[in-house]
């Protein structure tokens, strides 16, 4: 597993992360057990940056990761959020109450200091409001966090993010599926020093080759009840593609890619060619995807052809179908 540097922080992250959404129960259930096999095998496989939320089912992810972290074989970089729950979100933001629900992450986790503190989608007016990102550098100051970032959804709000001089990292939506970011973000944030974290890296499983157009999904995963966008934010759900159409537009690209690699293994190879990109934060509810997640690292980039030819693919077949904004 090779490591690249996180932003300004000086942190050393593995290519390759573990989103931990899963953990908490959101894309059905998970036993303790499965939970605890995914965690082992992320640092079997070099794993060393795993992200989480206070949000994710309601704290367990948290949990779930801090009783592992205290028999883990070795100790990763842990990124939570903050910023979605019922407390703050939409507009019940004040600097006690978001202390706070830091403090309780740092307790569910079982450490005195969290490592990067990311805000976590909030509203746009919230986030251009300023009060948000200057709360984060006092906790900063304080000793609470050790660095911060900003979740965000939009390109505009990850530029917006990158005018304040103690940001850490941003986590973007960005794949194969949506490559905006390439033309004027990934610039910006390498020239201020800024990490660029990445999820939904196969959007929502689209770009693993594998799903079906009558493919169900249980009642409590957000792919069953955000389809549409009905919960929260349609880009966070198939990258804002109706579902039938990306699995048309997936079975597509990889009809006409011309590689013996996996649609998966193109689409996580893809982000990793581009030199900005800090981390990818892949979600896996079974210990193989892990290993198959993890094992991209080691392979060599694409050729200029394939990118070339992704790249068309993205603007004159896919981008037109994105719901919700780029």
């Amino acid at each position: 597993m090779r490591t690249r540097t996180l932003g300004r922080s000086g942190f050393e992250v593995s290519e390759i992360g573990l989103g931990c959404w899963q953990l908490g129960n959101d894309f059905g259930a998970l036993t303790e057990q499965q939970s605890t096999e995914i965690l082992n095998a992320s640092t079997e496989a070099g794993i060393q940056f795993l992200d989480t939320a206070d949000v994710y089912g309601g704290g367990l992810s948290e949990e779930r990761l801090g009783k592992w972290l205290k028999h883990a074989a070795q100790r990763p970089l842990i990124a939570t959020k903050v910023g979605r729950d019922g407390n703050l979100y939409p507009d019940g933001y004040t600097r006690e109450k978001v202390k706070a629900n830091i403090a309780g992450s740092a307790k569910r986790l079982g450490v005195e200091a969290l490592d990067l503190v990311q805000l976590h989608c909030v509203p746009e007016n919230v986030l251009y409001d300023g009060d948000l990102l200057s709360w984060m550098e006092d906790f900063q100051q304080e000793g609470l966090i050790r660095a911060f970032g900003a979740s965000v959804e939009m390109i505009d709000q990850a530029l917006f993010c990158l005018k304040h001089p103690k940001l850490t990292s941003l986590q973007i939506l960005f794949n194969v599926f949506r490559q905006d970011a390439c033309e004027s973000l990934l610039p910006a944030a390498d020239a201020a020093d800024v990490g660029i974290i990445v999820r939904l890296p196969l959007a929502s499983g689209l770009l693993s080759g594998k799903m079906r157009k009558d493919q169900q999904f249980e009642a409590g995963d957000h792919r069953h009840y955000n389809r549409d966008g009905a919960a929260f934010h349609v880009g966070e759900t198939f990258n804002g593609l109706p579902f039938e159409t990306g699995v048309a537009l997936a079975e597509q690209l990889q009809d006409e890619l011309d590689t013996s690699l996996t649609l998966q293994q193109v689409a996580l190879r893809w982000i990793l060619d581009q030199p900005q990109v800090s981390t990818i934060i892949a979600g896996a509810s079974r210990a193989e995807q892990v290993r198959a997640n993890a094992a991209v690292s080691d392979l060599p980039a694409l050729g200029e052809e394939q990118h070339v030819f992704l790249r068309d693919f993205y603007y004159t077949q896919v981008r037109e179908h994105i719901r919700g904004g780029i």
